[in-house]
C-alpha cells in the first residue's frame, strides 16, 4: 500500500535513452558560441517581457470601418422603410381611386339618366291628363294611351317606376302635401287626391308624389253646452 505522503504524487516513467538526449542537446547548446542574433539567456535573471503586436491602430480602424457601416445600414434601412411606407400610401391611394372611379361608373349607370327622366315626368303627366279628359268614343284616345304605354314601357327599362299615394298615410319622404282638406269621413293624415304620381329611378326618389291631406275638421262654433240649472 502506497505511503500516505505519496499520495497525489505524478510519477512518469521516462526512458534513460531519452534523458540522454535531452542532456546532449544541453550540452550542445552550451559549447556554440552566441551568434550575434542571438539573445543571451540569464539564469535567474527576470524574463523580459514578450513583445505585443501593435494592433491598438488596427483596433481603432476596424471599430471605426464597423461604425460607420452601422451608420450606413441604419440610414439605408430608414431610406428602405420611407420608401416601403411611400409605396404603401401610393398603393392605398390607387385602390381609393379605384373604389371612387368604380362606385362613380355605378352612379352613372344607375343614376345618369335621372335629368332626362325629370324633363319627360311632364310628359306623362300631359299624356295622364288627356286620357283623363278625353272621351271613351274618342278614336285618339286609344293612339294616345299606347303613345302613354310606349313611352312608360321605355322608361321602365332604365328602371323608372310610378307609384300611387291615394288612400295611404302621407308620408314627407315621399309625398308633398298641397293642401289639406278638413274631413269628418276620413282619418286625418290620409291622401284624399293624387295630383302628380310619384317617381322612383331605380331605389332613388326623382320626384315625389303632389297629394292632398286630409284634416280634423275644426270644432264646430257657437255649440257651448250649458249646464242645468241645479249645478250651477
Amino acid at each position: 500500500m502506497p505511503h500516505e505522503r505519496d499520495k497525489g504524487a505524478f510519477s512518469a516513467d521516462i526512458p534513460a535513452t531519452a534523458i540522454a538526449e535531452a542532456l546532449a542537446a544541453v550540452e550542445k547548446r552550451a559549447a556554440t558560441p552566441a551568434g550575434p542574433g542571438d539573445v543571451p539567456i540569464e539564469v535567474g535573471a527576470p524574463s523580459a517581457p514578450l513583445p505585443y503586436p501593435p494592433a491598438a491602430d488596427e483596433l481603432t480602424r476596424l471599430r471605426a470601418a464597423l461604425e460607420l457601416s452601422q451608420e450606413q445600414g441604419r440610414k439605408t434601412f430608414d431610406q428602405l422603410r420611407d420608401e416601403h411606407d411611400r409605396r404603401l400610401r401610393a398603393a392605398a391611394a390607387l385602390e381609393n381611386y379605384k373604389k371612387r372611379a368604380a362606385k362613380e361608373r355605378e352612379e352613372v349607370s344607375r343614376y345618369g339618366i335621372e335629368r332626362l327622366v325629370r324633363e319627360l315626368l311632364p310628359v306623362l303627366d300631359n299624356l295622364d291628363r288627356a286620357l283623363g279628359a278625353a272621351a271613351q268614343d274618342d278614336p285618339l284616345t286609344s293612339g294616345v294611351e299606347l303613345t302613354r304605354r310606349m313611352l312608360a314601357d321605355a322608361l321602365g327599362r332604365f328602371g323608372v317606376r310610378s307609384f300611387s299615394a291615394k288612400g295611404e298615410r302621407f308620408d314627407p319622404r315621399v309625398h308633398e302635401a298641397l293642401m289639406s282638406i278638413s274631413s269628418a269621413e276620413h282619418a286625418p293624415g290620409l291622401v284624399l287626391e293624387e295630383q302628380q304620381r310619384g317617381f322612383y329611378l331605380n331605389d332613388r326618389l326623382i320626384r315625389p308624389a303632389a297629394v292632398v291631406v286630409s284634416a280634423a275638421p275644426p270644432p264646430a262654433a257657437g255649440a257651448a253646452s250649458q249646464a242645468p240649472e241645479g249645478e250651477r
